[in-house]
This record gives structure tokens, C-alpha cells and sequence, in this order.
């Protein structure tokens, strides 16, 4: 008799559950949907606001670009080396010339403000001149050499994923967007590379001439390798797939011979450690008792 309530009341606690979704249904809906957007409201409102502050950033630092004289050959040359560091805005290089102006300004307002030197003052600020405007070039080139190095180390892995999307029955330019697409959190330096291929493929531009863009942008000679090798495969009509995977296996092998190059390097790098801190230490430990012995012995005779 127990179990029969007990299952009665369990049925119609279900029928009385779908009753109300069936006749309430838009109500709810309704209340999810106005949570949601509230959730997406404040979240574009984020975006925006972050969006809305880079803008005025990059007005105020284009503001400080028109300080400084400058050719449009000097301006091309910046430019390519924005875009070898991963920055392609339109406004990349009015940032650029922004930062080399307001960083000497902020150097010397701060050897000012702080009161170091308070003899050479004028030096130091004339050297804070200096160095402010030369660090934004290293800065840049150290980021273009770290850009680089990723994309000679991501290159093997994009090579094998475009071997399995292409021997799936992809042609190059989907293998390319789709190897993109995949390896967009793995390797994002040349992944950002190959989308800019596809979409130069896609509005027309020949693969050929899409995939030296990509070797003189990221002036990797890698890249220029597997370009020509690319191009030369489209000519002469060989296996894509094979091209690819002997290219990849070359570069692995490489990578192993550039670790073992380090490797043997390090025995004569470790003398000049060796001769200045560890071998002065070993002779203080081991000649040091017998000269401390040697001179109480000729103190002694000495004495006598």
C-alpha cells in the first residue's frame, strides 16, 4: 500500500512537472533570455569600454607622432618590422613613433623627479634622452626575434597537421585554413601567419605569391625554404603530402642537431666559470692548510 502512494505521487509530481514546462514554456524562456542578455550586456560593455580606451590611447600617442621627423622610407622600414612583430594595425606606427617620444620624456622626468645625480644632472639627462628614444627599437627587435623563434619551433607541428588534412582529401588552401583554425592556442605566431595566407587566397591573390608574403613577413629562413619548396611542388606537379613530410622530418632533425651543437658547445663555455670561481676556491681549500703549516714553521725558525 506504501509503495502505491509512494508511486502515485511520484507520477504526479512528474505530470504536474511537464504541465508546467508546456504551459509556462515561454515564460521561462523569456526570464533565461533577459539573464543572459544581461550577461552579454555587461560583457560587451567591458569590451567596449577596454575598446574605447585603446582608441584614445592611440589618438593621444598619434597626437605625440607628428613631434618627430621622419622619410617614408624610414616609415616602410618601421612598418615591415611592426608587421614581422605581429602588430598590423593601421595605427601601429603612429603608436610606435608615440612611444619613442613619450619614453625619453618620461625617462628624464623621472632622473628629475627622483634627484639622482644631483652633479650630473644634465648628463644623465641627455643619456635618459638618449636611451628613451633607442629602447623602443630593441624592444621591437627583441619581439621580432622572439616572434621568429616561434615560428621555427611551431613550423614541424603545422607541416604534420597540413600531411593529415591534405591526405584526408583537403585541398592546400583548406588544409592551410584549417590548420589555422586548429592551431590557434598551440601556436598562435604562425597560426596568425596562415590565416593571413588564407585570406589572401581567398580574395584572389595567387598561392604562390600568398605564401612568399608569408616568408617575407616573417623572414624566417624555414619559411623561405618551405615556400620554395611549395612553389617548385606546384610547378613541377609532385606529392604535396610528401614535400610537406619530408620538410618536416629535415626540420626535426635539424632542431636535434642545433640541441646536440649547444650541447658539445657547453664543455668549453664551462672553463671560463671553472678558471673564475671554482678553481680559486679548490686552491684555497687545498693549498690553504699546507700555507698556513709553512708559515707557523718559518715563524718558528724565524723565532729561533
Amino acid at each position: 500500500m506504501l509503495l502505491a502512494i509512494v508511486s502515485f505521487g511520484v507520477i504526479f509530481l512528474l505530470i504536474a512537472s511537464g504541465g508546467l514546462i508546456l504551459f509556462y514554456r515561454e515564460t521561462m524562456i523569456k526570464r533565461i533570455s533577459t539573464v543572459i542578455m544581461r550577461h552579454e550586456e555587461k560583457q560587451k560593455g567591458f569590451r567596449s569600454a577596454i575598446q574605447q580606451t585603446g582608441s584614445s590611447l592611440t589618438t593621444v600617442l598619434g597626437q605625440f607622432e607628428r613631434v618627430l621627423p621622419k622619410s617614408q622610407a624610414e616609415v616602410s622600414i618601421v612598418q615591415q618590422r611592426l608587421i614581422r612583430a605581429g602588430y598590423r594595425g593601421a595605427s601601429a606606427v603612429k603608436v610606435f613613433y608615440g612611444i619613442k617620444v613619450l619614453t625619453p620624456l618620461a625617462l628624464c622626468a623621472a632622473v628629475l623627479l627622483t634627484g639622482v645625480g644631483h652633479s650630473n644632472t644634465l648628463f644623465l639627462c641627455i643619456a635618459s634622452l638618449g636611451l628613451g628614444f633607442l629602447a623602443p627599437d630593441f624592444a621591437l627587435g627583441k619581439m621580432i626575434k622572439t616572434r621568429q623563434t616561434k615560428v621555427r619551433l611551431g613550423l614541424p607541428d603545422v607541416l604534420d597537421l597540413l600531411v593529415i588534412c591534405i591526405e584526408a582529401g583537403l585541398g592546400l588552401d583548406q588544409a592551410t585554413a584549417r590548420t589555422a583554425k586548429e592551431l590557434a592556442r598551440s601556436q598562435p605566431a604562425i597560426s596568425d601567419e596562415l590565416s593571413v595566407v588564407a585570406l589572401e587566397q581567398r580574395a584572389g591573390r595567387p598561392r604562390a605569391d600568398a605564401w612568399r608574403h608569408m616568408a617575407e613577413r616573417t623572414d624566417v629562413d624555414v619559411v623561405r625554404n618551405l615556400v620554395t619548396m611549395l612553389v617548385q611542388s606546384e610547378q613541377f606537379g609532385t606529392s604535396v603530402a610528401k614535400t610537406l613530410r619530408t620538410h618536416s622530418d629535415t626540420l626535426r632533425t635539424q632542431r636535434v642537431q642545433t640541441v646536440e651543437e649547444r650541447a658539445a658547445k657547453t664543455t668549453v663555455k664551462l672553463i671560463f666559470p671553472l678558471v673564475l670561481f671554482i678553481f680559486p676556491c679548490l686552491f684555497l681549500v687545498t693549498l690553504g692548510p699546507a700555507a698556513i703549516l709553512m708559515s707557523e714553521s718559518f715563524s718558528k725558525y724565524l723565532s729561533k
